[in-house]
């Protein structure tokens, strides 16, 4: 009897459905090496492009200074910001998203095919010179948060090979410039690189937008720490505790924070409160004036195979390993809310039900309960607002700078962080494993 045998192609094809039940596991070979370009004789050690160091040159960047990398999912951007001189944060380098798979959303479980949303620490030992797919930055997923809300799943990365399961994966030209940032700012000194991945950009548009969600809590919660940033443009010093997030907080008595404990008393630093409670009117204005101009409306969240079908074009020429999965911006769109049965799950009433999104279980829906974390919120479905997603994509950098020229003339941000190193105490006690965050502004203050 002769030996079974798999044609070519289909054995190729086997590989690349292992890969997805697998996810972005390095240790199996199911990404084909590839012939590095002829102007790279060493992807590990490949120095920035001219035009970027020229860039940070003119920012008043220096070449090893920290860096934080920002992840944006609907619009699909990867975000390199790079600390100045003055000690602010700038962004210097943008890159499109290849691939990332599931929705919008955090990952709760492994196998559920969701990119991590979140703020990860990164360190040296965090970057893969030999990737399987080309070079590769493991996010740290699950970090402190993660685990005390029993969220699970193994090898989420930044990598190249523009394939994913649950990682966010670039061109390989595209990793070799992120790859180089971390190293060169690892190389300065810098001890941990802050992840901040986020499922869109967190203005009052876009929050009005997606109010309906069933993971809105959830994201209420990052937006604090996105807005501290927007502020301040320098990390957040972030910790956990209750099983929540918690950012540029000052514990009193210099206790440690538990993840699955009570919060112990904390405090805002006032120069950071008062910008904060600027910020927030701004914010709430620009609220209400979504809210009445998109009344009605509920925005639908893609599937991924929605937003691979708008990229199919694009796999031709290339091997099975390839898989774009374009825009989630450009593939959702509005429904209205007399044509769907449930907000949360908007579909229309004439088609079959898609699978819910995960949910942030310990957290209410604010679309049921009116107000949450002090921003205004609608009780009602008919109070709503929803931008269209081609405007959302064009006043999206225009609600930060609104929000951000409201603060007070009076009261700027100093250069130097607010919170001085006595007063930080933001160690987590019985924490699960993971690198000891050195705050950013006590890493400057000894270069």
């Amino acid at each position: 009897m002769s030996a079974f045998r798999i044609p070519l192609h289909k054995a190729a094809l086997l590989i690349a459905v292992a890969a997805l039940v697998s996810g972005c596991n390095d240790t199996l070979d199911t990404v084909t090496e590839k012939k590095l370009p002829d102007n790279v004789s060493n992807k590990v050690e490949q120095p920035l492009p001219d035009s970027i160091l020229t860039a940070m040159k003119a920012k008043g960047m220096e070449r090893n200074s920290p860096i934080a990398i920002r992840i944006f999912k609907e619009e699909g951007v990867l975000e390199i910001w790079k600390a100045k001189t003055d000690g602010r944060f700038d962004k210097i380098a943008e890159y499109q998203i290849c691939a990332w798979s599931g929705r919008l959303g955090p990952k709760v479980k492994e196998g559920d095919r969701q990119a991590p949303e979140g703020f990860y620490n990164l360190t040296p030992a965090n970057l893969n010179p030999y990737s399987k797919y080309y070079l590769a930055i493991n996010t740290g997923f699950p970090n402190r948060f993660d685990a005390a809300n029993g969220r699970t799943g193994t090898n989420l990365m930044i990598h190249g090979a523009c394939s994913s399961s649950g990682c966010y994966s670039m061109t390989d030209a595209q990793i070799l410039e992120i790859y180089a940032f971390a190293r060169d700012a690892f190389r300065g000194g810098q001890q941990t690189v802050q992840l901040q991945a986020f499922p869109f950009r967190m203005t009052a548009d876009n929050m009005a937008r997606h109010r309906f969600s069933p993971n809105y809590s959830f994201w209420q919660m990052l937006k604090d720490g996105y807005d501290q940033f927007e502020i301040t443009k320098r990390p957040p010093d972030v910790g956990v505790c209750d099983r929540k997030y918690v950012f540029n907080q000052q514990v009193d008595g210099g206790k440690g924070l538990n993840p699955t404990g009570a919060c112990p008393p904390m405090s805002t630093p006032p120069q950071l409160a008062t910008a904060m409670a600027s910020y927030k009117v701004a914010y709430e204005r620009d609220y209400a004036k979504a809210m009445k101009k998109y009344e009605d409306k509920v925005w639908y969240d893609p599937t991924e195979a929605e937003r691979k079908a708008l990229v199919a074009s694009q796999l031709k020429g290339h091997d099975l390993a390839f898989a774009p999965t374009g825009s989630a911006l450009k593939a959702g769109k509005l429904l209205k809310l007399s044509e769907v049965a449930d907000p949360s799950n908007p579909v229309p009433k004439s088609k079959a039900a898609v699978t819910s999104q995960p949910m942030f279980a310990s957290l209410d829906n604010p679309a049921k309960t009116g107000r949450v974390g002090g921003e205004v919120t609608a009780s009602t479905p008919q109070a709503a607002g929803v931008a269209p997603a081609a405007e959302t994509a064009q006043t999206a950098e225009a609600g930060i700078a609104s929000a951000t020229v409201a603060l007070p003339a009076t009261g700027p941000m100093p250069l130097a962080n607010p919170l001085t190193p006595p007063q930080s105490s933001m160690v987590a006690m019985d924490a699960p494993a993971e690198p000891a965050a050195k705050p950013f502004w006590k890493f400057w203050a000894t270069r």
